[in-house]
Protein backbone atom coordinates (compact mmCIF):
# COMPACT_ATOMS: atom_id res chain seq x y z
CA UNK A 1 0.00 0.00 0.00
CA UNK A 2 1.36 3.42 -0.94
CA UNK A 3 -0.30 6.25 0.95
CA UNK A 4 -0.23 9.62 -0.75
CA UNK A 5 0.60 12.42 1.68
CA UNK A 6 -1.32 15.70 1.53
CA UNK A 7 -0.24 17.22 4.84
CA UNK A 8 -1.49 20.70 4.00
CA UNK A 9 -5.04 19.37 4.28
CA UNK A 10 -4.47 16.87 7.09
CA UNK A 11 -4.50 19.25 10.06
CA UNK A 12 -7.39 21.65 10.65
CA UNK A 13 -5.47 24.30 12.56
CA UNK A 14 -7.07 26.86 14.83
CA UNK A 15 -9.94 26.80 17.30
CA UNK A 16 -12.99 24.64 16.70
CA UNK A 17 -16.08 23.52 18.59
CA UNK A 18 -16.34 19.79 18.14
CA UNK A 19 -17.35 16.72 20.08
CA UNK A 20 -14.82 14.26 21.41
CA UNK A 21 -15.32 11.68 18.67
CA UNK A 22 -14.60 14.20 15.94
CA UNK A 23 -11.64 15.57 17.89
CA UNK A 24 -10.30 12.01 18.11
CA UNK A 25 -10.54 11.61 14.33
CA UNK A 26 -8.80 14.92 13.75
CA UNK A 27 -6.08 13.94 16.20
CA UNK A 28 -5.54 10.72 14.27
CA UNK A 29 -5.16 12.62 11.01
CA UNK A 30 -2.76 15.08 12.63
CA UNK A 31 -0.73 12.10 13.91
CA UNK A 32 -0.39 10.79 10.35
CA UNK A 33 -3.10 8.11 10.40
CA UNK A 34 -3.89 7.16 6.81
CA UNK A 35 -5.82 3.92 7.27
CA UNK A 36 -9.03 3.26 9.16
CA UNK A 37 -10.74 -0.11 9.26
CA UNK A 38 -13.86 -0.30 11.34
CA UNK A 39 -17.48 -1.15 11.90
CA UNK A 40 -20.12 1.33 13.15
CA UNK A 41 -21.09 1.14 16.81
CA UNK A 42 -22.59 3.62 19.24
CA UNK A 43 -21.10 5.76 20.80
CA UNK A 44 -18.00 5.63 18.58
CA UNK A 45 -19.70 5.86 15.18
CA UNK A 46 -18.85 9.55 14.73
CA UNK A 47 -15.14 8.67 14.72
CA UNK A 48 -15.68 6.34 11.76
CA UNK A 49 -17.98 8.79 9.99
CA UNK A 50 -15.44 11.59 10.28
CA UNK A 51 -12.61 9.38 9.07
CA UNK A 52 -14.73 8.16 6.14
CA UNK A 53 -15.14 11.76 5.01
CA UNK A 54 -11.69 13.09 5.85
CA UNK A 55 -9.31 10.28 4.87
CA UNK A 56 -9.99 10.58 1.12
CA UNK A 57 -9.18 14.30 1.42
CA UNK A 58 -5.66 13.53 2.64
CA UNK A 59 -4.86 10.53 0.47
CA UNK A 60 -5.79 7.95 3.07
CA UNK A 61 -7.93 4.82 2.96
CA UNK A 62 -11.15 4.09 4.84
CA UNK A 63 -12.62 0.59 4.82
CA UNK A 64 -15.80 -0.49 6.57
CA UNK A 65 -15.22 -4.13 7.35
CA UNK A 66 -17.89 -6.81 7.84
CA UNK A 67 -17.30 -6.89 11.60
CA UNK A 68 -14.88 -5.89 14.35
CA UNK A 69 -12.82 -9.07 14.04
CA UNK A 70 -11.98 -8.26 10.44
CA UNK A 71 -11.47 -4.59 11.30
CA UNK A 72 -8.68 -5.40 13.73
CA UNK A 73 -7.08 -7.81 11.27
CA UNK A 74 -7.14 -5.13 8.58
CA UNK A 75 -5.37 -2.72 10.95
CA UNK A 76 -2.51 -5.12 11.49
CA UNK A 77 -2.06 -5.68 7.77
CA UNK A 78 -2.16 -1.97 6.98
CA UNK A 79 0.41 -1.26 9.66
CA UNK A 80 2.81 -3.86 8.29
CA UNK A 81 2.35 -2.22 4.90
CA UNK A 82 3.63 1.02 6.40
CA UNK A 83 0.48 2.96 7.26
CA UNK A 84 -0.40 4.45 10.61
CA UNK A 85 -3.68 2.68 11.30
CA UNK A 86 -6.64 3.10 13.66
CA UNK A 87 -10.06 1.71 14.46
CA UNK A 88 -12.83 2.78 16.83
CA UNK A 89 -15.41 0.74 18.68
CA UNK A 90 -17.28 0.30 21.95
CA UNK A 91 -17.60 -2.54 24.45
CA UNK A 92 -19.25 -5.28 22.34
CA UNK A 93 -16.96 -4.56 19.40
CA UNK A 94 -13.91 -4.37 21.64
CA UNK A 95 -14.78 -7.84 22.93
CA UNK A 96 -14.57 -9.11 19.36
CA UNK A 97 -11.29 -7.31 18.72
CA UNK A 98 -9.31 -8.60 21.68
CA UNK A 99 -8.18 -11.79 19.97
CA UNK A 100 -6.50 -9.84 17.19
CA UNK A 101 -5.27 -7.23 19.67
CA UNK A 102 -3.42 -10.14 21.27
CA UNK A 103 -2.06 -11.05 17.83
CA UNK A 104 -0.92 -7.45 17.43
CA UNK A 105 0.90 -7.66 20.76
CA UNK A 106 2.63 -10.91 19.77
CA UNK A 107 3.74 -9.68 16.33
CA UNK A 108 4.47 -6.20 17.72
CA UNK A 109 2.37 -4.17 15.36
CA UNK A 110 1.81 -0.42 15.91
CA UNK A 111 -1.83 0.71 15.71
CA UNK A 112 -4.44 2.56 17.78
CA UNK A 113 -7.73 1.10 19.06
CA UNK A 114 -10.28 3.63 20.32
CA UNK A 115 -12.82 2.16 22.75
CA UNK A 116 -15.61 4.61 23.61
CA UNK A 117 -17.03 2.89 26.68
CA UNK A 118 -20.75 2.48 27.29
CA UNK A 119 -22.83 0.53 29.81
CA UNK A 120 -22.43 -3.25 29.68
CA UNK A 121 -22.12 -6.22 29.76
CA UNK A 122 -23.23 -7.53 26.36
CA UNK A 123 -25.04 -4.89 24.29
CA UNK A 124 -26.03 -3.24 27.55
CA UNK A 125 -26.72 0.49 27.21
CA UNK A 126 -25.74 1.46 23.66
CA UNK A 127 -26.31 5.21 24.02
CA UNK A 128 -25.37 5.71 27.67
CA UNK A 129 -22.10 6.18 29.51
CA UNK A 130 -19.97 3.55 31.23
CA UNK A 131 -16.39 3.02 32.42
CA UNK A 132 -16.32 -0.73 32.89
CA UNK A 133 -13.85 -1.73 30.16
CA UNK A 134 -10.65 -0.71 31.92
CA UNK A 135 -9.75 -4.18 33.15
CA UNK A 136 -10.73 -5.71 29.82
CA UNK A 137 -8.33 -3.30 28.12
CA UNK A 138 -5.53 -4.58 30.33
CA UNK A 139 -6.35 -8.28 30.45
CA UNK A 140 -8.80 -8.82 27.57
CA UNK A 141 -6.56 -10.98 25.42
CA UNK A 142 -5.09 -14.17 26.87
CA UNK A 143 -1.45 -14.42 27.83
CA UNK A 144 1.02 -11.89 29.19
CA UNK A 145 1.89 -8.64 27.45
CA UNK A 146 2.47 -5.00 28.29
CA UNK A 147 -0.56 -2.74 27.85
CA UNK A 148 -0.73 1.00 27.17
CA UNK A 149 -4.13 2.65 27.58
CA UNK A 150 -4.89 6.38 27.72
CA UNK A 151 -7.94 8.07 29.26
CA UNK A 152 -9.08 11.48 27.92
CA UNK A 153 -11.43 13.66 29.97
CA UNK A 154 -12.25 16.34 27.39
CA UNK A 155 -12.58 16.77 23.61
CA UNK A 156 -9.23 18.60 23.69
CA UNK A 157 -7.62 15.52 25.22
CA UNK A 158 -9.42 13.31 22.69
CA UNK A 159 -7.33 15.21 20.13
CA UNK A 160 -4.10 15.43 22.13
CA UNK A 161 -4.07 11.89 23.51
CA UNK A 162 -4.92 10.35 20.14
CA UNK A 163 -1.68 11.85 18.85
CA UNK A 164 0.14 10.52 21.90
CA UNK A 165 -1.43 7.09 21.38
CA UNK A 166 0.01 6.94 17.87
CA UNK A 167 3.41 8.10 19.10
CA UNK A 168 3.47 5.46 21.83
CA UNK A 169 2.33 2.73 19.45
CA UNK A 170 5.14 3.59 17.03
CA UNK A 171 7.74 3.95 19.77
CA UNK A 172 6.92 0.72 21.59
CA UNK A 173 5.71 -1.19 18.55
CA UNK A 174 2.37 -2.45 19.79
CA UNK A 175 -1.36 -1.66 19.77
CA UNK A 176 -2.27 1.25 22.06
CA UNK A 177 -5.78 1.68 23.44
CA UNK A 178 -7.69 4.95 23.84
CA UNK A 179 -10.21 4.39 26.65
CA UNK A 180 -12.71 7.18 26.21
CA UNK A 181 -16.30 7.18 27.48
CA UNK A 182 -19.62 8.20 25.97
CA UNK A 183 -19.85 11.46 27.92
CA UNK A 184 -16.45 12.72 26.77
CA UNK A 185 -17.00 11.43 23.22
CA UNK A 186 -20.31 13.24 22.81
CA UNK A 187 -19.65 16.50 24.67
CA UNK A 188 -18.84 19.53 22.54
CA UNK A 189 -16.16 21.96 23.67
CA UNK A 190 -13.47 24.20 22.22
CA UNK A 191 -10.60 22.23 20.71
CA UNK A 192 -7.41 24.06 19.77
CA UNK A 193 -5.46 22.41 16.96
CA UNK A 194 -1.90 23.66 16.50
CA UNK A 195 -0.16 23.94 13.12
CA UNK A 196 1.23 20.67 11.80
CA UNK A 197 4.81 21.85 12.30
CA UNK A 198 4.18 22.16 16.06
CA UNK A 199 2.85 18.62 16.48
CA UNK A 200 5.58 16.25 17.61
CA UNK A 201 5.34 12.90 15.86
CA UNK A 202 7.24 9.69 16.54
CA UNK A 203 8.01 7.25 13.75
CA UNK A 204 8.73 3.55 14.08
CA UNK A 205 12.36 2.48 14.25
CA UNK A 206 13.67 1.24 10.91
CA UNK A 207 16.34 -1.44 10.25
CA UNK A 208 19.92 -0.22 10.05
CA UNK A 209 21.39 -3.43 8.59
CA UNK A 210 21.30 -4.93 5.14
CA UNK A 211 18.35 -7.21 4.28
CA UNK A 212 20.54 -10.35 4.37
CA UNK A 213 21.57 -9.52 7.96
CA UNK A 214 18.12 -8.57 9.24
CA UNK A 215 16.14 -10.58 11.81
CA UNK A 216 12.56 -9.24 12.14
CA UNK A 217 12.26 -9.83 15.90
CA UNK A 218 15.81 -9.21 17.08
CA UNK A 219 15.45 -6.40 19.65
CA UNK A 220 17.84 -3.55 20.26
CA UNK A 221 18.95 -2.68 23.79
CA UNK A 222 15.63 -0.90 24.34
CA UNK A 223 13.88 -4.29 23.86
CA UNK A 224 12.14 -3.07 20.68
CA UNK A 225 13.03 -4.57 17.28
CA UNK A 226 13.31 -2.30 14.22
CA UNK A 227 10.36 -2.71 11.84
CA UNK A 228 10.54 -2.55 8.03
CA UNK A 229 7.53 -2.19 5.78
CA UNK A 230 6.40 -5.17 3.77
CA UNK A 231 7.83 -4.60 0.32
CA UNK A 232 11.00 -2.82 1.47
CA UNK A 233 13.15 -5.78 0.48
CA UNK A 234 13.49 -7.38 3.91
CA UNK A 235 12.47 -10.95 4.57
CA UNK A 236 9.54 -10.87 7.01
CA UNK A 237 7.75 -13.76 8.65
CA UNK A 238 5.08 -13.07 11.27
CA UNK A 239 3.07 -15.54 13.30
CA UNK A 240 0.97 -15.51 16.44
CA UNK A 241 2.83 -18.59 17.58
CA UNK A 242 5.78 -18.24 19.90
CA UNK A 243 8.63 -17.42 17.54
CA UNK A 244 12.35 -16.86 17.38
CA UNK A 245 14.13 -13.72 16.15
CA UNK A 246 13.50 -14.75 12.54
CA UNK A 247 9.77 -14.84 13.19
CA UNK A 248 9.66 -18.62 12.73
CA UNK A 249 7.58 -20.75 15.14
CA UNK A 250 9.61 -21.97 18.11
CA UNK A 251 7.38 -24.03 20.37
CA UNK A 252 9.47 -24.37 23.50
CA UNK A 253 9.77 -22.84 26.97
CA UNK A 254 13.28 -21.69 26.03
CA UNK A 255 11.85 -19.50 23.24
CA UNK A 256 8.63 -18.47 24.99
CA UNK A 257 10.14 -17.16 28.24
CA UNK A 258 12.46 -14.49 26.76
CA UNK A 259 9.95 -13.46 24.09
CA UNK A 260 7.01 -12.88 26.42
CA UNK A 261 9.20 -11.33 29.12
CA UNK A 262 10.38 -8.82 26.53
CA UNK A 263 6.79 -8.04 25.43
CA UNK A 264 5.98 -7.21 29.06
CA UNK A 265 9.22 -5.50 30.00
CA UNK A 266 9.38 -3.11 27.06
CA UNK A 267 6.37 -1.40 28.68
CA UNK A 268 7.00 -2.19 32.35
CA UNK A 269 10.58 -0.97 32.36
CA UNK A 270 9.61 2.20 30.51
CA UNK A 271 6.55 3.02 32.61
CA UNK A 272 8.21 6.24 33.79
CA UNK A 273 8.19 7.44 30.16
CA UNK A 274 4.55 6.46 29.57
CA UNK A 275 2.62 7.19 32.78
CA UNK A 276 0.86 10.55 32.76
CA UNK A 277 -1.46 12.12 35.30
CA UNK A 278 -2.64 15.49 36.56
CA UNK A 279 -2.90 16.58 40.18
CA UNK A 280 -5.27 19.16 41.63
CA UNK A 281 -4.81 20.50 45.17
CA UNK A 282 -2.83 17.45 46.24
CA UNK A 283 0.01 19.31 48.02
CA UNK A 284 -1.62 19.26 51.45
CA UNK A 285 -4.40 16.73 50.83
CA UNK A 286 -5.41 14.18 53.42
CA UNK A 287 -8.04 12.66 51.12
CA UNK A 288 -6.88 11.59 47.66
CA UNK A 289 -9.59 11.26 45.01
CA UNK A 290 -8.38 9.06 42.12
CA UNK A 291 -10.45 9.18 38.95
CA UNK A 292 -10.37 9.34 35.14
CA UNK A 293 -12.44 10.32 32.10
CA UNK A 294 -15.77 12.05 32.67
CA UNK A 295 -15.79 10.98 36.33
CA UNK A 296 -12.63 13.01 36.96
CA UNK A 297 -14.33 16.17 35.67
CA UNK A 298 -17.05 15.72 38.26
CA UNK A 299 -14.54 14.73 40.94
CA UNK A 300 -12.70 18.03 40.53
CA UNK A 301 -15.86 19.94 41.44
CA UNK A 302 -16.39 17.63 44.42
CA UNK A 303 -12.86 18.40 45.60
CA UNK A 304 -13.67 22.13 45.42
CA UNK A 305 -16.83 21.52 47.45
CA UNK A 306 -14.79 19.64 50.04
CA UNK A 307 -12.24 22.44 50.29
CA UNK A 308 -15.04 24.94 50.90
CA UNK A 309 -16.11 22.77 53.84
CA UNK A 310 -12.59 22.65 55.26
CA UNK A 311 -11.80 19.13 54.06
CA UNK A 312 -8.28 18.79 52.62
CA UNK A 313 -9.13 16.82 49.49
CA UNK A 314 -7.12 16.56 46.29
CA UNK A 315 -7.52 14.90 42.90
CA UNK A 316 -5.21 12.53 41.05
CA UNK A 317 -6.59 12.40 37.50
CA UNK A 318 -5.33 9.49 35.44
CA UNK A 319 -4.44 10.36 31.86
CA UNK A 320 -2.72 7.00 31.54
CA UNK A 321 -4.63 4.09 33.04
CA UNK A 322 -2.16 1.44 31.86
CA UNK A 323 0.56 1.33 32.95
CA UNK A 324 -1.05 2.28 36.25
CA UNK A 325 0.79 5.04 38.17
CA UNK A 326 1.66 2.67 41.01
CA UNK A 327 4.67 4.68 42.14
CA UNK A 328 2.70 7.89 42.59
CA UNK A 329 -0.17 6.18 44.43
CA UNK A 330 2.33 4.59 46.83
CA UNK A 331 3.87 8.01 47.44
CA UNK A 332 0.45 9.48 48.14
CA UNK A 333 -0.29 6.63 50.54
CA UNK A 334 2.46 8.01 52.78
CA UNK A 335 0.71 11.40 52.79
CA UNK A 336 -3.05 10.88 52.84
CA UNK A 337 -5.38 9.14 55.27
CA UNK A 338 -7.80 7.68 52.73
CA UNK A 339 -8.39 7.23 48.99
CA UNK A 340 -11.73 7.78 47.24
CA UNK A 341 -12.17 6.29 43.76
CA UNK A 342 -15.18 7.45 41.68
CA UNK A 343 -15.82 5.49 38.48
CA UNK A 344 -18.82 4.29 36.50
CA UNK A 345 -18.52 0.59 37.25
CA UNK A 346 -18.83 -1.80 40.17
CA UNK A 347 -15.15 -1.57 41.06
CA UNK A 348 -12.15 -1.78 38.74
CA UNK A 349 -9.48 0.89 39.13
CA UNK A 350 -10.21 0.94 42.87
CA UNK A 351 -8.59 -2.53 42.99
CA UNK A 352 -5.39 -1.05 41.57
CA UNK A 353 -5.51 1.74 44.14
CA UNK A 354 -6.00 -0.85 46.90
CA UNK A 355 -2.97 -2.73 45.62
CA UNK A 356 -0.81 0.38 45.93
CA UNK A 357 -2.40 2.07 48.95
CA UNK A 358 -0.09 0.39 51.50
CA UNK A 359 -2.82 -0.37 53.98
CA UNK A 360 -4.70 2.92 53.68
CA UNK A 361 -8.49 2.59 53.29
CA UNK A 362 -9.94 2.87 49.78
CA UNK A 363 -13.55 3.99 49.32
CA UNK A 364 -15.17 3.13 46.00
CA UNK A 365 -17.89 5.42 44.60
CA UNK A 366 -19.47 3.55 41.71
CA UNK A 367 -22.41 3.32 39.39
CA UNK A 368 -23.32 0.45 37.13
CA UNK A 369 -23.50 2.73 34.10
CA UNK A 370 -26.08 4.86 32.35
CA UNK A 371 -25.35 8.20 33.98
CA UNK A 372 -22.39 10.11 35.33
CA UNK A 373 -21.73 10.54 39.02
CA UNK A 374 -22.76 13.88 40.51
CA UNK A 375 -20.41 16.19 42.44
CA UNK A 376 -22.67 15.75 45.47
CA UNK A 377 -22.32 11.96 45.42
CA UNK A 378 -18.54 12.18 45.33
CA UNK A 379 -18.46 14.94 47.92
CA UNK A 380 -20.62 12.90 50.27
CA UNK A 381 -18.17 10.01 49.97
CA UNK A 382 -15.21 12.33 50.59
CA UNK A 383 -16.86 13.87 53.64
CA UNK A 384 -17.73 10.48 55.10
CA UNK A 385 -14.26 9.11 54.42
CA UNK A 386 -12.57 12.10 56.05
CA UNK A 387 -14.56 11.89 59.27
Amino acid sequence: MRVRQMENRAVLTGEHFMNGDIACAEGALAAGCRFFGGYPITPATEVAERMARRLPQVGGIYIQMEDEIASMAALLGASWAGAKAMTSTSGPGFSLMVENIGLGMMIETPCVVVNVMRGGPSTGLPTLVGQADVMQARWGSHGDYGCIALSPSSPQEMFDLTIRAFNLSEQFRQPVIMLADEAVAHMTERVTIPPAREIKLVGRKRPSVAPDEFLPFMPDEDLIPPMPNAGDGYRIHVTGLTHDERGYPAISPEAHEPLVRRLVDKVRLNAHLIVDFEEFRMQDASVAVVSYGCSARVAREAVEMAREQGIAAGLLRLKTIWPFPSKRVRELAAQVKVFVVPEINYGQIDHEVQRCAVGKPVVHVGLMGGRILTPQEIFDAVRKASS
